[in-house]
């Protein structure tokens, strides 16, 4: 009896056309120019989306009196200064132990106010912020006082010890969200998840610049 043939894969042939499919280069959203990989953010005013920007075009919309668009800052600052006691943080009721605070500016730019958010499954949830206590954790920390409207934000990370405060642009605290809600399996997100995490903060820590201005006001 002759042994029987190797069976044939049918797909061999057509596997030698095969190519890997390309990544879609990132585009300019103001005005379609290819951009690299490092590329300016403006943060669209109306509806607060982050737009991809080329240089150009950051410097033209970016700039002008009545701003439809704000360019977001791209310097990192790891505060080593910085504090939030236990009862400060308790008292701002944020229900989990992650989260960011920004200025936010009503819809005529006149007036503005401390908003907070945490990630969550969902996306970025806001927070009903205590301002007394908000204002009490601003004076203690003057590093808050430069930070920019809309553009810049406080992110606080609880989640491990020592606790780690950045002063960020926004972008970065929606790449976490966005990561969060990407990535979140079953009730506590999953072990994979976590592990995202830990590696978006040290990357953070990584490109932080030292911390600017003082650290906890002296009583």
């Amino acid at each position: 009896m002759s042994a029987e043939a190797p069976k044939q894969d049918v797909f061999a042939n057509l596997r030698q056309y095969l190519r890997p499919r390309p990544v879609a280069a990132e585009r300019c959203e103001l005005c379609g120019t290819p951009v690299g990989p490092e590329h300016p953010h403006l943060l669209e005013m109306k509806n607060r989306k982050i737009a991809c920007s080329c240089s150009p075009c950051a410097l033209l919309f970016g700039s002008g009196a009545a701003l439809r668009y704000k360019p977001i800052p791209r310097d990192i600052f790891l505060l080593t200064g910085f504090e939030i006691t236990d009862a400060q943080w308790e008292g701002l009721g944020i229900p989990i132990n992650m989260a960011f605070f920004c200025h936010t500016l009503s819809g005529t730019g006149e007036s503005r106010k401390p908003s907070a958010y945490y990630p969550s499954p969902a996306g970025a949830t806001e927070s009903l912020l205590d301002l007394e206590t908000w204002e009490e954790i601003a004076g203690e920390n003057p590093q808050l006082s430069g930070m920019q409207d809309e553009v810049e934000a406080l992110l606080v990370n609880r989640v491990t010890v020592p606790y780690e405060y950045y002063l960020v642009p926004i972008d970065q605290c929606f790449a976490l969200v966005g990561l969060i809600r990407k990535q979140w399996r079953g009730f506590s997100g999953g072990a994979d998840l976590w592990k995202s995490i830990a590696g978006f903060f040290a990357s953070l820590k990584e490109r932080a610049r030292p911390a600017r201005g003082l650290g906890r006001a002296e009583s």
